[in-house]
Formats: structure tokens, sequence, C-alpha cells
């Protein structure tokens, strides 16, 4: 069996036993679901256009430290 049967197979069981729940609870787990893969896909496009601008030679020298402190900055001011 190959992973993407696997995967539809879970899927399938998941949603075979979401069915057996209150409406209101189908309706909340869908939207949380439908939530989650909508970041998914963000995620993904953001990393698609990250690789490509890459590609393109557009990438430069990240300084890890420099971004840490500027990260932790913005979370105490946060």
């Amino acid at each position: 069996m190959c992973q993407s049967e696997h995967m539809v197979r879970t899927l399938e069981q998941a949603i075979a036993e979401l069915a057996r729940l209150p409406e209101t609870d189908q309706e909340q787990i869908g939207r949380k679901l439908l939530s989650h893969v909508e970041k998914l896909n963000a995620l993904r496009a953001e990393i698609d256009n990250g690789l490509g601008s890459l590609d393109a030679g557009e990438g430069r020298a990240l300084n890890v430290e420099d971004l840490l402190r500027e990260k932790n900055s913005r979370d105490v001011a946060g």
C-alpha cells in the first residue's frame, strides 16, 4: 500500500468517526480542519516563493544572531 492510499484510508476513517458526532461538533472540527489546510497551503506557497527567489539568485546571507535578536525584541514589544 502506498502512502497516499494509507492517508486516504486514514482520512476516510476519521470522516466516518466524525459522522457519528453531533452536528455542532462536526461543524467545529470541519472549520478547524479547513483552517489548518488553509495555513498549510499558505505556508507551501511561501516556501515555493522563497525557493523561487533563491533559484533566481535573490538570496542573501543570514545572520542568525541578528534574526534572533530582532525576533526577541518583537516578542518583548508585542
